[in-house]
């Protein structure tokens, strides 16, 4: 099908309305907890529960879209998500939204493998790089979004949810008017070795696999503990709005020429470089340089370390195994962000909240070592599209 085909638009439509009410939950969540003075610790369960989440829907999103078809498992995706965005308005207490923010969690990683794999599953060699560069670029187009109507709306628990719900539910609309299947053959070869496991055994793809794990940790506590971090420096919730659309920004700004120059240069040179960026910036906020230049670095190296990495994995695998291949790179995506609100909101909680970066810049420079070891073992891969 063409890039900009009734599929793809619908997809990226109801993409762009979903990812706005994420966005605007993941910042105001943890704001909210501190606001009922709620430790630093049980804040990070909090957070952590979200991702533990994500985690179990990218396990059965496979057998779900099996079952239900692509249309059918967005709906009930959605559906869940709204149900768990309701209750944190109707319950309260750790336990009970610990409980809510995993419900959605499981809702948010349905979607993102249904909108991921049926733009795979209907995208050919040709234009699969560009339909993966749509998706990412909406994506967090529309995490910008959320975070500007943060600091726009008033973030009262009340007032934000009604808008929030409204949204997840709008964005069920786009899909009423068009059916996403795959196209048979492609039907048939999932189901004889589309397998989720083999794939994460994948010795060639071991350095995109540890990089979605690495990326998990670094965006994970960036999104859970940074609102927290900035707001214990006295900052206002419109501030930390702003400043989070700061640090996604400057990931939308590096997507596209960090892109090409993987495509040119090859993804191991690009990915050591990137890595390299996430600690220069996590260094230079310890070192109380400027907050901008260092969180547009942090930024722009930390939310392209994803789709580099997902790069390298997917061109590793045929075909057929590319559904399979980004559910084990969304898996392992989300152990790493369910693995870095918890180790990092422990030791903030313990320590100091600079221990924020102290974590993101060792994990970096761990995957840094793993780049570096037996280099010229590794072959710079060519693009498929």
């Amino acid at each position: 099908m063409s890039i900009w085909s009734r599929p793809v638009i619908v997809l990226l439509c109801g993409l762009l309305l979903l990812t706005i009410s994420i966005a605007a939950l993941n910042t105001l969540v943890p704001l909210w907890l501190t606001h009922d003075a709620l430790p630093t610790w049980q804040i990070g369960v909090v957070s952590s529960s979200y991702y533990c989440g994500n985690l179990l829907g990218t396990l059965i999103a496979g057998w779900l879209i099996k079952r239900l078809g692509f249309n059918r498992s967005y709906y009930l995706a959605s559906l869940v998500f709204a149900l768990a965005t309701v209750a944190l308005g109707l319950q309260s207490g750790f336990w009970m939204w610990t409980f809510w923010r995993f419900v959605a969690g499981v809702g948010c990683a349905l979607i993102w493998v249904i909108v991921e794999s049926a733009l795979l599953c209907n995208g050919t060699l040709r234009n699969r790089g560009r339909l993966l560069a749509a998706y990412m670029i909406v994506y967090y187009v529309a995490t910008v979004a959320g975070q500007l109507m943060v600091s726009r709306v008033s973030t009262e628990l009340m007032q934000v949810l009604p808008w929030v719900s409204g949204l997840i539910l709008a964005a069920i609309l786009p899909l009423v008017f068009t059916r996403i299947t795959a196209s048979a053959s492609e039907e048939g070869e999932e189901g004889a070795s589309g397998r989720l496991w083999p794939m994460l055994r994948r010795r060639n793809a071991r350095l995109g696999i540890n990089g979605c794990i690495i990326s998990g940790i670094v965006l994970g506590s960036l999104y859970g503990l940074m609102p927290l971090y900035l707001s214990h420096q006295g900052m206002t919730d419109s501030s930390v709005g702003y400043w989070m659309a700061l640090l996604v920004s400057a990931g939308i700004i590096g997507q596209w020429p960090i892109g090409r120059l993987a495509d040119r240069y090859g993804r191991l040179l690009v990915l050591r470089v990137q890595v390299f960026g996430v600690i220069l910036g996590a260094l230079a906020m310890l070192g109380n340089a400027a907050m901008g230049p260092a969180l547009f670095v942090l930024g722009c190296a930390g939310f392209t370390l994803y789709p580099v990495a997902m790069s390298w994995a997917c061109e590793k695998v045929a075909h057929h195994e590319l559904v399979a291949m980004n559910q084990a790179l969304l898996l392992s995506y989300t152990v790493g962000s369910l693995a870095g609100p918890t180790m990092t909101s422990m030791l903030m909680q313990n320590y100091s909240d600079r221990l924020l970066f102290v974590m993101i810049a060792v994990v970096a420079l761990i995957y840094l070592a793993m780049l570096l070891r037996k280099a010229d073992h590794h072959i710079n891969p060519v693009a498929h599209a």
